[in-house]
Order: structure tokens, then sequence, then C-alpha cells
């Protein structure tokens, strides 16, 4: 029973059970910080609105990195899209507050199916991969783009006949960075990574 606890574990994170502290504090820290600056360098090279971009790179790094640390990926989906896109484009606080949330419902819904699923987040089967396609990529970037879309015309940010224009370049956008960049590091690097935090390496 053990054994298989472990294994299904193994499946869902990289993450070893009774990691030290250290470890959660150093990853969320890292993978903040690289979602932040990939936040800021995509609004800054494709803006489409308010804090929002056509090609958000970030978004395929923020979707492996809640698949690889669950909870801790989702927060710093949070705090990356709230400074990153947020803060340093000047958004008023309360509507970034809940406008933040789409990137979110686009990390949060793929490890919510993977763990549904019983899904490998090394994608090592074609089911994983059609899971990963299905929640990973299609379904959670059309949630976010509708949430950051609307969040924005609820925030007098836009005029809502701009929402329609805005939620096709986010999604658009969202599925070209999610489908060139995401499979390849769940599928290549997720064993690399398991590795370096199986040995207490941080990284």
């Amino acid at each position: 029973m053990a054994e298989r606890y472990q294994d299904i574990h193994a499946k869902r994170s990289v993450i070893p059970r009774g990691s030290q502290p250290y470890i959660y504090l150093i990853i969320i820290v890292l993978a903040s910080l690289i979602n932040t600056l990939l936040a800021r360098f995509g609004v800054l090279t494709r803006p489409i609105g308010p804090g929002s971009s056509g090609l958000y790179f970030s978004v395929a790094f923020m979707v492996v990195f809640a698949l690889w640390f669950g909870w801790w990926g989702v927060i710093s989906a949070y705090i990356g899209c709230f400074i990153g896109a947020g803060v340093f484009t000047g958004m008023p606080f309360a509507v970034n507050a809940y406008w933040s949330l789409a990137d979110v419902w686009q990390v949060l819904i793929p490890v919510v199916a993977f763990t549904a699923f019983d899904a490998d987040i090394g994608l090592r089967t074609r089911s994983d991969f059609l899971i990963f396609l299905g929640f990973g990529w299609l379904i959670n970037n059309a949630v976010g783009a509708g949430w950051g879309a609307s969040a924005l015309a609820l925030g007098k940010l836009i005029p809502w006949e701009e929402v329609p224009g805005v939620f096709t370049g986010w999604f658009t956008g969202n599925l070209i960075v999610t489908i060139v960049i995401s499979p390849l590091l769940l599928r290549y690097a997720t064993p690399h990574v398991r590795k370096l935090l199986g040995r207490g390496v941080s990284i």
C-alpha cells in the first residue's frame, strides 16, 4: 500500500516526500522569479491589452512548474502574473488581485486533471499526452483567457467591446507557446528534475 502511494506521488510531483522546508522555499522563490521575468517580457514583446500579451511565454513554464511542484507552482504562477504582468504595468491593485487569477486557472486545471486521471507528468504514454492537450493546453488556456479579458472589462481597463479581441489574442498566443514549450519540458526535463531534487539538490 505504501509503495503504491509513493508510485502515485511520484507520477504527480518531482518533490520527494519528506523534503526539507528550504527546498519548498527555494522552489517558490525561483519559480516566482522566472514567472515574473517571463510575464514582463511577454507583455513588453507583444502587448494586446493592459498586462496582456499575445505571446505570454511565462504560461508555458507556469503550467510545467505547477505540474512539477503542485501548489507551490500554482502560487508562483499567481505571484509571477501579479508582479510581472500587473504591478510592472501599473495595473490598479484591486483589479490586479482578481485579474491575476487568470494564471491560477491556467495552471490549476491541468494539476487537477492530472491528479483526477492519475496521469504521469512526464507524459510517458499517449493517454498522458492527451490529458495534457485537453486540460494543460486547450481548456485551461480558454478559461484563463476568458477570465483575464473579462476581468479587464470589469475593472474598467478596457471597454466590453474589446473583450473578444483580447480573448482571441490571449488564447491564441497561449496555445502557441504552451504547445511548443511545455510538452518538451515535461517529457524530457522531468526525469532530470526528479533526480536533482531526489539528491537534495536545489534548482
